[in-house]
């Protein structure tokens, strides 16, 4: 008997998971090495770029990245992301060794809610319905209530960046994991039509001719190369260990209701099984919340506060 696609969608998830995980903390001790000996990223600098162990990090996620878009192909956003929490778990396991950012108790029972809750959103998980062509894509992405997603996501990215992001950049993490997580919401949909053309241009039905599949490709690239930015930005200026849950919560979030919108991911199933799903997303974000709520905290330069004082300021 031939494996699921989403059990495939499940393997190479999990696999995702782990490498992204590891990623954090590979750019995370990179970025600590480039700030020593140069400009840090987190107010502009670049010397990052000449540093190995960075580079080791980003070739860690792209990997990660490789894997997370062949799931998307085969399993629906609504199983594949929130299984992104086992990345968060697997970063804070190795900050409490390589960066010295204590894990306590309490962090150890936010693992397992991530983990019960992940294995919930399986259990339940929607079987993907069919896409026969990336026209049928295009025709998804461009009805009225994804249009409106759209608008509003790009809206509130040039606030962010325009306005957010010079005044409270450096003070308030949630002005770079907002730009990193609605932006990628936008990438996780724009990455499962490429995947879809790739899978049926292999399957013999030519998509590469298609306008679409380019400029799902195009989209996918800007959004891309935004959310690394950000994210580089984040990482140095905030703790790993709190900025992997946080952008995991954030960027799972807006990703499922992206999805739920663009995909109908939803249709077709009974009211108990969508209950179980919530139910599910919602044991990860109390365990993400619970691993946010008990690391050590390190106060960004321009203020001695601690971080939580300045998410709920």
């Amino acid at each position: 008997m031939g494996v699921s696609e989403n059990t495939t969608g499940l393997i190479l998830a999990v696999a995702s998971s782990a490498f992204i995980g590891s990623s954090f903390i590979l750019k995370k001790k990179g970025l600590k090495r480039a700030g020593a000996s140069g400009t840090r990223a987190g107010v502009g600098g670049y010397t990052y770029l000449l540093e190995p162990l960075w580079w080791v990090g980003m070739v860690t996620m792209i990997l990660g990245e490789v894997a997370n878009f062949v799931a998307y192909v085969y399993a629906p956003a609504v199983l594949v992301t929130p299984l992104g929490a086992l990345s968060i778990i697997i970063s804070a396991i190795l900050a409490h060794f390589m960066l010295n950012e204590r894990l306590p108790r309490m962090g150890v029972l936010g693992c397992v809610s991530c983990i019960v809750g992940s294995v919930i959103i399986v259990l339940h998980a929607p079987q993907e319905q069919p896409l026969n062509s990336v026209e049928e894509v295009w025709n998804l992405a461009t009805q009225p209530a994804f249009l409106i997603y759209i608008v509003a996501t790009v809206s509130t990215v040039l606030a962010l960046v325009i306005h957010f992001e010079p005044r409270f950049g450096q003070t308030n993490m949630l002005v770079y994991l907002g730009i990193c997580s609605l932006m990628g919401s936008i990438t996780v949909v724009s990455i499962k039509a490429i995947g879809i053309a790739i899978k049926l241009t292999l399957d013999g039905i030519n998509q590469i001719t298609c306008p679409q599949t380019w400029l799902f490709i195009t989209v996918a690239a800007i959004c891309v190369i935004t959310q690394l930015n950000y994210l580089n930005k984040a990482l140095d200026t905030y703790n790993a260990a709190v900025v992997s849950p946080v952008y995991y919560v954030m960027f799972t979030t807006l990703t499922i209701v992206a999805s739920a919108i663009m995909f109908k991911d939803w249709e077709g199933q009974d009211a108990s099984s969508i209950a179980s799903e919530i139910c599910g997303f919602i044991t990860v974000l109390t365990g993400t919340i619970i691993l946010h709520s008990t690391r050590d905290q390190e106060p960004p330069p321009s203020s001695g506060r601690c971080l939580l004082q300045l998410l709920i300021r």
